[in-house]
């Protein structure tokens, strides 16, 4: 009897102390060998990952290695022989796996935050390239949640540096002194913060709202009680509203989703809209599937979809299991992306 007690004694306390990796296999090869160096910078101020609990027990879960510098590096000269002139920067701001029933939710999820971000680096300056800065929630009823989540955190850090080596960069560089501070420090040059009324008109991506430079070439057309119903170009032919980023009337931003464009709201913490995952992303696909429609067509790659640029990629972050909490989604000033908080 006693070694029975004593067997299950040491399976539950095996299966609590189980151990998952964000393992990073996936290849980093610059397919244009553009890129000279990558250096991966971790200013996490907690550099533990977190922990999933389920009927298994409780799954930790960890990076395959702490020293992400070296390791990104090493990996980064292993698959690339051929390399350009770019020196990139990563910086790692943060990586989370928790529980959470966030104030709206009639459940608890099992969720990821990630933040990170990519700089071009200049002769001591650098060039923002990119951000993805999001939560994703899965179901916590999966007994592989902790792998699910561990998986989707590799696959979506991984192809967000392959991104890099290609994107575009803003024009205002950063100081190296100011880098971990770059949010602030590119919030200076970014006109549609600067607390003056918007300029009305038709704006085609982020860079020109951030400017404040709307499309001299469309116009808004609205019925007789004021309503934006259409966009007309130049030759007073009305275009498709999915090629629209947002729109400025009297003022007041207009921002498009997947069915409408939301009015856009401020708060203390930024500009926002209220809506759910499943009314942001309305495609039926299963848990933790990543999808999201492109102004190009869809991405052939269900992460690529999650992370790739183009004039709709605010509308290609539906990833993770589409719950119905409506909440605040923000909009990231630097990239224009919805930015999910719980």
């Amino acid at each position: 009897m006693k070694k029975i007690i004593l067997f299950l004694f040491v399976t539950v306390l095996f299966s609590a102390q189980e151990t998952v990796t964000i393992d990073f296999k996936q290849s980093l090869k610059d397919k244009n060998s553009r890129t000279k160096s990558l250096t991966v910078k971790d200013i996490r101020q907690d550099k533990s990952v977190g922990s999933i609990t389920n009927k298994r027990g409780t799954v930790e879960v960890k990076l395959v290695d702490e020293n992400v510098t070296d390791f990104f590096s090493k990996r980064f000269s292993e698959d690339n022989k051929t390399t350009g002139n770019n020196d990139i920067m990563i910086l790692l701001e943060d990586v989370k796996i928790y529980h959470e029933q966030a104030p709206n939710d009639n459940m608890t999820y099992a969720k990821a935050k990630i933040k990170i971000s990519g700089f071009l680096k200049r002769n001591d300056k650098y060039y923002f390239i990119d951000r993805f800065d999001n939560v994703f929630v899965e179901l916590n009823s999966d007994s592989k949640v902790a792998k699910n989540l561990a998986q989707t955190t590799s696959d979506i850090i991984t192809e967000f540096i392959k991104n890099c080596y290609t994107r575009p960069v803003l024009s205002y560089y950063i100081p190296e002194k100011e880098l971990e501070n770059y949010g602030a420090y590119l919030a200076n040059n970014n006109k549609s913060l600067k607390g003056n009324v918007l300029k009305d008109g038709v704006y085609f991506n982020n860079k020109s709202f951030f400017e404040q430079t709307p499309d001299p070439n469309h116009t808004l057309v609205k019925n007789k009680k004021g309503e934006v119903k259409k966009i007309n170009n130049a030759q007073d032919v009305s275009i498709s509203m999915a090629e629209v980023f947002c729109y400025v009337d009297n003022g007041v931003q207009y921002i498009g989703t997947a069915t409408v464009f939301k009015e856009v709201k401020k708060d203390k913490f930024g500009s926002y809209i209220m809506a759910s995952r499943a009314q942001m992303y309305p495609e039926k696909m299963g848990t933790g599937a990543l999808v999201g429609a492109m102004a190009g067509g869809m991405v052939g790659a269900a992460i690529g979809v999650a992370i790739d640029s183009g004039s709709g990629r605010k509308m290609a972050k539906g990833y993770g299991f589409k719950n119905g909490t409506v909440t605040k989604i923000y909009i990231d000033p630097l990239t224009g992306d919805f930015v999910f908080t719980e």
